[in-house]
């Protein structure tokens, strides 16, 4: 009985663990692509464009059923970069 419940509890465990780092590794891409965006003086918006589109799958990829989330957290920033960067409306 002990054990089954050692056993549920460092499961969950390591689900929160694995989760976190997937969280921590989507921040660390999405802040490497925003990086690229606004420093990179030779890339076109289209470049710039398709780099947030493969972020977008990506983090889909990542957590399938937070689109909303996605749509939530990322994309206002990415919007906000791309109107700043290349002046757009």
């Amino acid at each position: 009985m002990e054990v089954s419940r050692w056993t549920e509890t460092s499961g969950r465990e390591h689900e929160n663990i694995d989760e976190a780092c997937k969280i921590r590794r989507l921040q660390i891409m999405i802040s490497m692509v925003m990086s690229v965006i606004s420093q990179d003086p030779d890339l076109t918006v289209d470049e710039a464009a398709q780099m947030a589109a493969n972020a977008r799958r990506a983090a889909l990829a990542m957590f399938p059923d937070k689109e909303l989330a996605y749509d939530i957290l990322y994309k206002p920033r990415f919007q906000r970069l791309m109107n700043e960067r290349f002046r757009l409306q």
